[in-house]
């Protein structure tokens, strides 16, 4: 649908109730969900529930294109207007859909729309579609759509011993030989020094022990 995505840009406000701390938004507020809380002072909740199911279509990889033109039509929005509401649910549902459950819980998603001043009722109705029934549609939708690189898929080594003959010195150089199967068919075969083949190890573990403390991190700051 193309008014999803795309707000007028004189529609963009600050977040006058946006604390500043961790949010499931990112560090800095989107400027589509900034706007959102002046574009529904005035708007009725049908109207919204409308639209968000609208946004919800598209989430699901629905063509909506036409259903948002009898929308704005029968609500007497204008395009602008209906246009950046969509680019600012959109972006609010698809913000917090990019997190695992565990990770973000309904209290912490109410709290962090409130101090937004988005009106408590249609917090609740967009919070019933992050923590319904729906979730697990719109992850699967988001996961069928999404653009995947090929997987590891098998991996064979072996560890090699070169023997040098230099007239300088004699010396058994080990290294590992590799080959990578991916989950496209293809296949890749290399050599790496045992020096740097630790070096790789370590480097791994390293940003695997990283990336562990930052999202435990992450899941204490939002459970807050």
């Amino acid at each position: 649908m193309s008014a999803v995505g795309a707000a007028a840009p004189y529609l963009h406000h600050p977040g006058d109730g946006y604390a500043g701390r961790l949010s499931f938004l990112g560090a800095q507020l989107p400027p589509q969900v900034a706007a959102m809380p002046r574009l529904l002072a005035d708007l009725d909740r049908g109207t919204f529930r409308k639209l968000l199911k609208l946004v919800v279509s598209s989430l699901q990889g629905e063509d909506c294109r036409e259903a948002v033109q009898r929308l704005g039509a029968a609500a007497d929005l204008p395009e602008e207007r209906l246009g950046a509401l969509l680019a600012g649910t959109h972006t609010l549902l698809q913000q917090a859909l990019r997190l695992p459950a565990a990770s973000l819980k309904p209290d912490a998603f109410k709290d962090q729309l409130q101090e937004l001043c988005v009106p408590q009722d249609l917090v609740t109705d967009l919070a019933s579609v992050v923590f319904g029934s729906q979730r697990r549609l719109l992850n699967s939708a988001a996961g069928q759509r999404g653009a995947w690189l090929p997987r590891v898929a098998g991996l064979r080594w072996r560890v090699d011993v070169a023997i040098s003959t230099s007239a300088l010195a004699r010396s058994l150089q080990p290294s590992v030989l590799m080959q990578l199967q991916l989950s496209d068919g293809s296949a890749y075969r290399f050599e790496v020094p045992a020096a740097k083949f630790q070096e790789l190890r370590y480097s791994v573990a390293l940003v695997l022990k990283e990336m562990a403390d930052l999202e435990k991190k992450c899941e204490l700051k939002l459970q807050d």
